[in-house]
């Protein structure tokens, strides 16, 4: 016992000494009548400083001043409380708790909220139990100094403390289980000493653009070097929108500006490309700050047009992402209409937080339809920002203030159930994904390997910079080989111990379609039109089209649907495609060019999409799509004359081959009679087993000799 005391007088005389050592040093000329000239310098860059803080609020510049005061004088706790104040409002907040803390040690009533400073900047160091603790007692102080004037304003400051002690006990159970992903800065190419964010990626990964504030830029520098000195503001720019390819060795190209017209002379930044590459949402800070659309046409972008209501509104309509089949829009926004936030007093946008909203196409008025709030599964009390519908079409991405987040905006997935006709729980895509800090604007590649996001972390090359997230999925066991695969000699042998490689996680159930239209003889592109049809349910899905200029083409096919794909082009036969996709299928690229074939005599098409019973010449009802695509064929081309084949495979007798591809081709026919066509401008021919396209030793290739063709014979 009488050890344990003398420990403690020891410490206690330590802690002291330590303390005299560090007293609170005010800027007192008093206190440094041996620095006369060095204190004069000291002070002027302090005041400088508390001008730009407390009357500018431009903590930036203020900071500059007050750091160079900091060198004179360390032991101020006015200036490190304010120089910590200052970086909790910059890009490097991590680093404003070693001042703070010093404030406080220096003098504990420095100001009136220094243990909510301190909670906030532990808070971000992931310091989650220290930040609790400051956090609840500057929930104290404001406890004890509520009175009835002050009530609401009390009341709503301890409603956001509740919040953000609630933040660090999520942080504190997430950063118990670390997803397994590698994050890295994607690289100069593309970063700078300048800000860079708002990533924007085409489902094939191949075409990325961002939004970057650096020099250069189409748009007005929103300050002269002359204003920066005059004003003492940082050096601004425009905000333009860049592009950048990735090659075959999956390398991303140098950056370029997009230039005009998708960058004029205001703020433009990007909001999201749709999953072809083909179409652009981006913002522009015209008329308050508005939505707008343009479209690839050829080789050259439209000039943007404001996407109108009921998108855009009187309120903050900040960001918004296509569905794959182009189709509806999933937007951001503050209006107060169906909203599920609350109003807050802090926000500079009218309105309440921020909600999901969605708006359909509506086909017959050619316009976007009203806007729906996506529901109260999704959207909080808080805010939510940064939507990324996946190219599965279900898989919805998003920030957001509130569920489980463990500090302001956390990156958060749900999925859609069509059968149920609800979304699933957010879940949080864990930590270090998310961090303390806003982790917002996430997209992710359509096969689910790789993210990108936004972000200020220490090896940033200036302020924000875009970062590549590699999820690693779940760590594969050790497997201990027994057997002696690596013998170094008969009587010593060598078992060696196998680590499973790491597998990129992949959850997408989607297939990638894609690949250029080309004239089969000249192999030009052409401009096409791509229709998607559920065969199923008999019904159009959605209508792409190719580039004109080079026939590229992207289309998303979410698994869970026997798919028909028709490309067509004036002035030549449609080319079919079948996509039979159950929803066990996993992600998967095809990429395919598809040759089509002028209306002339000779020329066949395989008809991929008209299915028959097993055994029979029974058209079965997932065929209507393409017979009618047939007779639309005959219709437009009045005066052509074909005749509809019947081919099988080898199993089975010759004659029941025959018979049966002679019926099947009969059937086809009969239906185009039954819808109009002359039957003197059809014939009919059964090819049994003889003219095979491919092996018939496979089941695949048993699969494409079972078909029916169509040919022009005048």
């Amino acid at each position: 016992m009488r050890k344990h005391i003398v420990s403690t007088l020891l410490l206690s005389i330590i802690y002291l000494s330590g303390a005299f050592a560090q007293q609170d040093t005010p800027f007192d000329k008093k206190l440094f009548k041996d620095q006369k000239d060095e204190f004069k310098d000291a002070e002027k860059e302090f005041e400088d400083g508390n001008k730009l803080f407390l009357y500018d609020g431009n903590f930036a510049f203020a900071l500059k001043h007050y750091m160079k005061a900091y060198d004179f004088n360390p032991n101020s706790a006015l200036l490190n409380y304010r120089i910590g104040y200052c970086i909790l409002q910059g890009h490097h907040k991590t680093e404003a708790v070693k001042y703070l803390d010093k404030a406080y040690k220096l003098n504990p009533e420095v100001a009136k909220d220094i243990e909510e400073e301190l909670g906030y900047a532990h808070h971000l160091n992931g310091d989650w139990d220290e930040a609790i603790k400051w956090y609840k007692a500057f929930e104290a102080k404001l406890m004890a100094a509520k009175d009835k004037k002050n009530a609401e304003q009390i009341d709503y400051a301890l409603t956001k403390l509740e919040k953000r002690i609630e933040e660090c006990k999520n942080g504190i159970e997430l950063s118990k289980n670390p997803v397994r992903v590698f994050i890295d800065n994607i690289g100069t190419k593309i970063n700078s000493e300048y800000p860079e964010y708002g990533v924007s990626l085409s489902a094939d990964e191949s075409i990325m653009m961002i939004t970057s504030k650096r020099p250069g830029s189409t748009g007005f520098d929103v300050l002269t070097e002359k204003d920066i000195k005059k004003e003492h503001m940082e050096e601004d720019y425009a905000e333009d929108i860049y592009v950048t390819y990735k090659d075959s060795d999956g390398n991303w190209s140098k950056l370029q500006n997009m230039g005009k017209p998708i960058n004029g002379p205001e703020h433009d930044a990007t909001v999201n490309l749709s999953a072809d590459g083909m179409s652009l949402l981006m913002y522009n800070s015209d008329n308050g700050g508005d939505l707008f659309e343009s479209h690839l046409e050829g080789d050259k972008w439209s000039k943007p047009k404001n996407i109108g209501k009921p998108i855009n509104s009187k309120f903050h309509d900040s960001h918004a992402t296509y569905s794959p089949d182009k189709k509806r829009i999933y937007f951001v926004s503050s209006r107060e209409e169906d909203n599920y936030g609350i109003n807050d007093p802090s926000s500079p946008f009218p309105g309440k937080t921020h909600d999901i909203y969605y708006s359909d196409w509506d086909e017959n008025k050619g316009r976007w339809g009203d806007a729906k709030n996506i529901g109260p599964v999704i959207n909080t009390k808080y805010n939510e920002a940064g939507v990324y519908m996946h190219p599965d079409g279900r898989t919805l991405y998003f920030s957001s203030e509130g569920h489980n987040s463990m500090g302001s905006y956390d990156i958060f997935k749900s999925v859609y159930d069509p059968d149920k006709e609800q979304w699933s729980k957010p879940e949080n895509l864990g930590y270090p994904v998310n961090g303390p800090d806003v982790d917002a604007f996430f997209v992710i590649s359509a096969n689910g390997r790789r993210g990108y996001f936004a972000a200020n972390h220490a090896d940033s090359q200036g302020e924000e910079d875009i970062y590549v997230i590699t999820f690693l999925g779940p760590e594969k066991k050790a497997v201990l080989v027994s057997e002696d695969n690596l013998l170094a000699s008969e009587k010593n042998p060598i078992t060696q111990r196998i680590i499973e490689p790491k597998m990129a996680m992949n959850t997408a159930k989607t297939t990638i379609l894609k690949g250029r239209t080309l004239d089969e003889l000249t192999g030009e592109p052409v401009g096409a039109s791509i229709e998607l049809v559920d065969n199923n349910k008999n019904k159009l899905v959605a209508t792409f089209k190719s580039n004109s200029a080079s026939g590229k083409f992207l289309v998303s096919l979410p698994s869970g649907t026997n798919y028909g794909i028709a490309v067509k082009a004036d002035g030549y036969l449609f080319h079919s495609e079948n996509f039979d996709l159950p929803d066990t299928a996993a992600y998967q690229e095809v990429e395919k060019d598809i040759y089509l074939k002028k209306v002339q005599v000779g020329k066949s098409i395989v008809l991929k999409n008209i299915f028959f019973d097993v055994a029979k010449s029974t058209l079965r009802s997932e065929s209507t799509a393409e017979l009618n695509r047939l007779v639309a064929l005959m219709n437009e081309n009045p005066t052509i004359r074909i005749e509809i084949g019947g081919h099988t495979d080898n199993v089975g007798s010759d004659d029941y081959n025959q018979k049966l591809s002679e019926n099947r081709a009969k059937a086809v026919v009969d239906y185009l009679i039954s819808n109009g066509i002359n039957k003197s401008r059809l014939e009919w021919k059964g090819y049994g087993e003889s003219t095979p396209l491919a092996s018939n030793d496979t089941p695949e290739g048993r699969q494409q000799n079972r078909r029916t063709e169509f040919k022009i014979i005048k």
